[in-house]
């Protein structure tokens, strides 16, 4: 708004004049002294000016719904609430607090407003009213007066948001999707008004493309409700399509706080990642007290399907934390590697030296390929330092799957573990390894292959295990991956352990050597004995026969020795063990956008 004083007017009294008018106009001011085309003071209207003559406010409509809301967000019967310190865990709403910022605490009915004390990061929450009809006495589809005429308290259990809290926040930077089960509210079971929020967020998510956060704790479904969500085409069952084409479309990370039973384990192990709190968290197809039922079996729970049970022999479990605060730094570290949806590269950080100096990578290799060391103490000397984060440590410990940063670079790590059985790939390993594999490939996190393995373990015991069949998800894993790739033969690369470990007819964008490598059918102890069994057995002479041994060994090993494999062009490059974390960064680097195809077909028939 221009306005025109005299021309007698000071600076001064132009600006008051502006600021004067801003204020109760609520509009942006100049003040032009005279005839002067320049403005001789502007002001704009406070941010929280509004007309003089406005006087109107909340009425008791609005105080009444912020009423409701305090209501709600105290959960469920204040009895189930007493209990959660005893169980070592936290309300839903100060859950939601620890995850996604804001002053924290507990919600209280006196609080001043339905957002006062949300999380900071706490975009917005959808279905705070569902199966408000069910429960709430002010709910106006709910009769003022029961049928013998008295007046109608709030009808049976309380159900606020059916149990089930969904909505949108900013977790570590990154936009995310999330829900959240309240125990409070019959043990965080699911019913049709929940399980319609879930569905909502899930497909939701499909059309944002932005990661899932699911904070579980449920017993599953509300078997005296079941009707109206469990058969529904958009029931219960709608949860696992959901997950399966969510899978790999964008990161679904979940955390278990409680035990999780029947359907509601199913979230869990559908997620990319699954995280367990040491001492609350379980999942299983069924309850103690259902197995008791149908197989005689008397078990607790923990031993049924506890964080040692999951990480350890089942392998549904990617970390264990050791209380409510742990999983949220572990996620917080994890979602670090991700990107928000598939398509997009993984975000990258400053990089930092590695722990310890790669100078010590050779002396760290033993000479002998019997000999252990550690695969960690490898890539600590090879990635940037604090970045290797492991996954499923506890689970086929032949081969370690970490993430880690090479050069600030998101890199996902598949390395035989010499400490562990010699390296040799066992089932659950393999196992381990391809779906690892597989995710990395989905997120476009390209994969660092550490070969220093004799194979894959022979016996009755590993058939019954189906080594054949785990194996082969291992290898179709490498085969089908279309990320870049780097395979690094550290030490023994036998039989075809390198085959799964991203060999040189895996299409990666480069094998190198170290000094210390070796590429052969079989070890020159299982060789010599293939080969040369009778041989031996024929010489007397006990001194004889092992010198013979001996030199047959080394004929062997200059057979499978690296630089030979180097010669013939097997591999692309023997490298000083002390310029190999270098040497990768330049690899990742420069195949950072290296395009692969795969044949035109539906999808594959091996996983």
């Amino acid at each position: 708004m221009k306005v025109h004083v005299g021309a007698a007017a000071t600076p001064e009294e132009a600006e008051a004049i502006a600021k004067s008018l801003a204020e109760h106009l609520g509009v942006d001011v100049d003040v032009h002294v005279g005839e002067s085309d320049e403005p001789a003071a502007s002001a704009e209207p406070p941010e929280t000016a509004y007309p003089l003559d406005d006087d109107l406010g909340p009425t008791d409509r609005e105080r009444d719904l912020r009423a409701e809301i305090d209501d709600i967000l105290e959960g469920g019967p204040e009895k189930y609430r007493e209990r959660l310190p005893e169980q070592g865990k936290l309300f839903v709403r100060d859950r939601l607090d620890l995850w996604f910022g804001g002053e924290g605490g507990t919600r209280g009915a006196g609080d001043a407003s339905a957002t006062d004390g949300d999380p900071a990061g706490l975009r917005f929450e959808d279905g705070k009213f569902a199966a408000f009809d069910d429960w709430h006495p002010n709910a106006p589809n709910r009769d003022a007066v029961d049928e013998d005429g008295e007046p109608n308290e709030a009808g049976g259990d309380r159900l606020p948001g059916d149990g089930l809290l969904t909505g949108a926040a900013e977790f570590e930077g990154r936009d995310v999707h999330f829900m959240a089960n309240d125990f409070t509210v019959k043990a965080g079971s699911m019913a049709a008004k929940g399980v319609e929020k879930f569905l909502r967020m899930q497909q939701r998510a499909l059309k944002t493309g932005k990661p899932v956060l699911y904070l579980m704790d449920s017993s599953g479904g509300r078997i005296d409700q079941q009707t109206g969500f469990f058969a529904n085409r958009e029931g219960i069952g709608k949860y696992y399509y959901n997950h399966s084409m969510l899978s790999g479309a964008v990161p679904q990370i979940c955390v278990l706080y409680g035990p999780c039973i029947a359907g509601a384990a199913y979230t869990p192990v559908f997620a990319d990642f699954t995280v367990m709190v040491e001492g609350m968290s379980a999942m299983a197809i069924a309850s103690p007290r259902m197995v008791k039922m149908v197989t005689g079996e008397e078990i607790e729970m923990a031993d049924l399907g506890g964080p040692r049970v999951h990480a350890e022999e089942s392998g549904s479990a990617d970390l264990v934390a050791r209380d409510e605060e742990h999983a949220r730094e572990l996620v917080a570290d994890l979602i670090g590697y991700l990107p928000d949806r598939a398509g997009e590269k993984p975000p990258k950080r400053e990089t930092k030296p590695p722990k310890f100096s790669p100078e010590g990578i050779d002396e760290l290799i033993p000479e002998s390929p019997n000999r252990p060391y550690d695969a960690r103490d490898l890539l600590d000397r090879v990635a940037d330092a604090e970045s290797v984060f492991e996954l499923k440590e506890g689970y086929g410990p032949e081969i370690v799957t970490a993430f880690c940063r090479i050069d600030g670079r998101p890199v996902g790590v598949v390395a035989n573990q010499p400490t562990e059985r010699s390296g040799a790939i066992f089932p659950d390993a393999a196992e381990k390894a391809a779906e690892f594999i597989w995710t990395c490939d989905a997120y476009e996190i390209p994969l660092l292959y550490l070969c220093d393995t004799p194979g894959f373990m022979a016996g009755s015991g590993v058939e019954k295990d189906a080594i054949l069949e785990k194996g082969k998800k291992m290898i179709y894993a490498t085969s089908s991956a279309t990320v870049p790739k780097q395979t690094v033969v550290v030490r023994k690369a036998y039989g075809a352990g390198i085959y799964a470990m991203g060999g040189p007819a895996y299409d990666p964008e480069s094998v190198i050597g170290l000094p210390s490598g070796e590429i052969g059918i079989m070890g020159p102890e299982a060789a010599i004995n293939a080969v040369y069994a009778r041989k031996l057995a024929a010489i007397d002479d006990p001194e004889e026969r092992a010198e013979t041994e001996a030199r047959l060994r080394e004929e062997y090993r200059e057979d499978i020795d690296i630089h030979r494999m180097a010669s013939e062009v097997v591999i692309d490059e023997i490298v000083p063990p002390s310029t190999l974390r270098e040497e990768l960064a330049a690899r990742f680097a420069f195949y950072e956008d290296v395009e692969k195809d795969l044949p035109d077909k539906k999808h594959g028939t091996v996983i």
